[in-house]
């Protein structure tokens, strides 16, 4: 690929991509087109029986089956109003996202077909477009700048007032087919890989969740189903109440003027690190249980010199002989289910969490070497968790210069 400098990006007759393969150098501006001459609305009204395949626009997702994003179908019986679509179909749901100012554009990739709701605007491109690359136009935002235009600054509850015939009044710019074609297999090939490695990352998780329920015993067990050959000899774990072994400390709500100045603390809450806003300090590294909210049950171990909110919890050994890696693994590997209460607004109190049963081996040297082992698999999924954050934001910025900055257009 070459890069063409910012001043290169526009010219007499329209824009040019910051990143453009060698092969186009030459290829002149991308042409300007209304989309209405590229891609028509998708209208088709639902038939009888249809609703078994409705689908609902995630920004995250793309478009799935309504029971599979909300766990229920939801349109009801009455589909006479939903909108048939079919393979390559895009559906706009022009709802404002933190992702996306003026709404989201998903291709139906996934299935051959299905409804969606009337509120979503849905447009088929001609069979002279290349889908692909139009659903990269779309993620990299491209037709922002000119979408921005039609919004209604009058909408309602984050929904923009745009007509599917107003939607595909807008400019587009495109390149010569041939260019679409090396545009989207480049970034097709970038998803590929984003998905091989996704792949393997849930793999590890995977093994991460068998190999836990191997080392820990399952309930009512007093020994795990699979033990290091080197311990096999030694007695049966002891199983106790948490609260004997551990004191369990929710900390004090402090005012804003008893808060330290450095802003070098982290806090732990609800959502795990959250903010400078702090209401407890230890010297130490902590187990951390959240005791409130949605993420109710998850186990962090904090830094050292942290500090900890009132929705969360401290789990701390009263003997050194138990350890903390040891302990934190212990706790994910319950899933603690048992203790949360509530279901509005779920919660661990310290009453329901002390009588919590627990498995502990005696050794110290088998609660390293389980703790070890456990870490090694959490290693090497931190590892793959970066290597998937890197190809997506490598695809991000092939997105960001394989499209030009059109908002430098002028309409």
């Amino acid at each position: 690929m070459s890069r063409t400098s910012k001043m290169d990006n526009l010219d007499s007759n329209g824009p040019t991509p910051a990143l453009r393969f060698p092969e186009f150098d030459d290829g002149g501006a991308w042409q300007r087109e209304t989309l209405c001459r590229l891609a028509s609305p998708v209208k088709e009204k639902a038939t009888g029986g249809d609703n078994e395949d409705t689908l609902t626009l995630s920004g995250e997702m793309g478009l799935v089956p309504q029971g599979d994003y909300f766990g229920k179908q939801i349109s009801g019986e009455n589909v006479s109003r939903y909108i048939k679509i079919v393979r390559d179909d895009f559906v706009y749901n022009d709802r404002t996202t933190k992702a996306s100012k003026f709404g989201s554009i998903k291709r139906l990739s996934s299935t051959d077909g299905g409804i969606v709701s009337p509120i979503y605007k849905c447009f088929r491109f001609k069979g002279s477009q290349n889908p692909d690359f139009w659903d990269y136009y779309f993620e990299a935002q491209a037709h922002e700048a000119q979408l921005g235009g039609l919004v209604n600054e009058g909408a309602r509850a984050g929904r923009f007032n745009i007509s599917i015939d107003k939607f595909l009044s807008i400019d587009v710019w495109k390149p010569s087919s041939p260019e679409q074609e090396r545009i989207a297999e480049c970034l097709a090939s970038i998803d590929t890989l984003i998905e091989v490695e996704t792949e393997k990352l849930d793999a590890l998780k995977d093994h991460k969740q068998g190999l836990m329920q191997q080392l820990f015993p399952a309930e009512g067990e007093s020994l795990p189903a699979l033990r290091f050959t080197q311990f096999e000899d030694q007695e049966d774990w002891r199983v106790t109440p948490l609260g004997d072994e551990c004191d369990l400390y929710q900390p004090q709500t402090l005012s804003k003027s008893q808060l330290s100045e450095d802003g070098e603390f982290l806090v732990y809450g609800a959502n795990g690190v959250i903010g400078r806003h702090v209401e407890y300090n230890h010297a130490e590294s902590e187990v951390i249980v959240t005791c409130r909210g949605a993420t109710c049950g998850e186990v962090h171990q904090s830094k050292p010199m942290s500090w900890i909110t009132g929705n969360a919890m401290v789990v701390r050994p009263k003997s050194p002989s138990l350890h903390k890696d040891f302990l934190a693994h212990l706790l994910r590997a319950d899933g603690l289910q048992s203790v949360i209460t509530g279901s509005a607004q779920p919660q661990i109190t310290r009453a329901g969490f002390a009588p919590l049963p627990v498995s502990i081996p005696s050794s110290e040297e088998e609660q390293e070497a389980v703790a070890s082992t456990i870490s090694s698999v959490d290693t090497l999924i931190s590892a793959q968790k970066s290597r998937v954050e890197v190809l997506k934001n490598h695809k991000l910025g092939l997105l960001q210069k394989l499209f030009p900055v059109l908002d430098e257009v002028d309409g």
